[in-house]
């Protein structure tokens, strides 16, 4: 899809475009994205083709179209600026992983599938926020390639503190290291994700790679507050990028 989305929060209901050629699964996403609610299914079609053009917050996309898989068209989509989910019964962990490295925002397998946990993963995206569903999990815990960068605890930690909406400054602080220090070590986190082939030049990336990898969880991914805000004496030193 040729449009670029915007890098802040989605306004107003979610819209979706679902690539799917089977009509009861199409009867079965209508219905969870049915009015009034938080998201809104505004185009669909059984090709990539037959959506190209609409101005959707999010694609949710089958693998297997008329017979044909379409992992290789994971990354064109993504690469033009589309925030992308999987929606598919492949859900064996080196597919998952595949579509994954080419840029999608998650995958979600059909045969667990509820309303609910569509809605939240979809949402959650729309956000630019991570999510980590089942077939995610399972694929990065049986990830064994030798491209998945190595971290060392220190690197971790500044990474955790940064994605903690921390400014370097304040990351330094907590570590009790210099700024320029806490630079180095998410400059040379970025290092290894380009040497493995998985450039990472954005907070974002960098953040969705490392979760991919098991690096970091998503529920560590929480605002910090410091010490003196959570008793009462003073602003938190937390905000920053």
């Amino acid at each position: 899809m040729g449009q670029q989305h915007l890098a802040g929060p989605v306004t107003g209901p979610v819209t979706v475009a679902l690539v799917e050629d089977h009509q009861v699964v199409v009867d079965g996403v209508r219905s969870w994205f049915s009015p009034p609610g938080p998201v809104e299914l505004v185009a669909q079609g059984p090709t990539i083709e037959s959506v190209l053009g609409t101005a959707a917050d999010v694609l949710l996309l089958d693998l297997n179209l008329n017979g044909t898989m379409v992992v290789g068209r994971v990354a064109e989509l993504c690469q033009g600026g589309q925030r992308v989910i999987v929606f598919s019964e492949h859900e064996e962990p080196e597919t998952v992983r595949a579509v994954l490295d080419a840029g999608a925002s998650a995958f979600i397998g059909k045969g667990r599938a509820t309303r609910d946990s569509c809605l939240e993963t979809i949402m959650d995206v729309a956000a630019d926020r991570p999510n980590v569903t089942p077939p995610m999990a399972q694929a990065i815990a049986t990830d064994e390639r030798p491209h998945r960068p190595q971290l060392s605890d220190k690197e971790r930690a500044a990474l955790l503190f940064w994605f903690q909406s921390m400014s370097k400054a304040s990351v330094a602080a907590r570590m009790g290291i210099k700024e320029r220090t806490v630079r180095q070590y998410i400059d040379r986190a970025r290092i290894k994700y380009a040497a493995a082939g998985r450039p990472a030049p954005t907070k974002e990336k960098l953040l969705i790679c490392a979760i991919q990898d098991g690096l970091i969880r998503p529920d560590e991914v929480t605002v910090y507050t410091s010490l003196a805000a959570r008793s009462g004496e003073g602003p938190g030193a937390g905000a920053g990028s």
